[in-house]
């Protein structure tokens, strides 16, 4: 497990919960100890919106509806791109050096397009799965599998 050095962090997340943790075992023994976790309450966008599609005329003068905004993903991504800006400022303050990042595949995309070129940098390893509701022991377990992969 070349990627999870003693020191490593390990942000887990998904758009509205997030775990991070730094690694105080080894390469062979992960032992994930966590620093702080960010937790956002998040609503279905049908509980945000109440407001009925907006109309537009086209220059032949047909109405048509404008698609309703996204609430739920717009706040997932303003809660990715907080963790993005806190991982940034963490690492200016050498927090970590390694930084190795689990989240769904689209959370994965969201934060990649978020983060600073430093942080990307310092990107070992990615996971594209949710383990934000698992336990450290889960966790620990499916980044030993999967960096014993590489």
């Amino acid at each position: 497990m070349k990627h999870l050095m003693s020191g490593t962090r390990v942000l887990v997340a998904d758009g509205g919960k997030a775990l991070v943790f730094h690694n105080a075992g080894d390469n062979h023994s992960p032992n994930l100890k966590l620093e702080r976790s960010y937790g956002e309450e998040n609503p279905p966008t049908r509980e945000q919106g109440s407001d009925k599609p907006g109309r537009m005329n086209d220059s032949f003068g047909n109405r048509s509806s404008v698609e309703s905004p996204d609430w739920h993903r717009i706040a997932e991504d303003r809660f990715l791109q907080r963790l993005a800006d806190d991982m940034a400022e963490d690492l200016r303050a050498d927090a970590y050096e390694h930084l190795i990042v689990v989240a769904p595949p689209i959370a994965l995309g969201t934060l990649r397009k978020a983060m600073s070129p430093a942080v990307l940098g310092a990107v070992r390893h990615e996971l594209g799965k949710d383990l934000t509701k698992h336990t450290v022991a889960d966790i620990e377990s499916a980044l030993a599998k999967a960096l014993n992969q590489d």
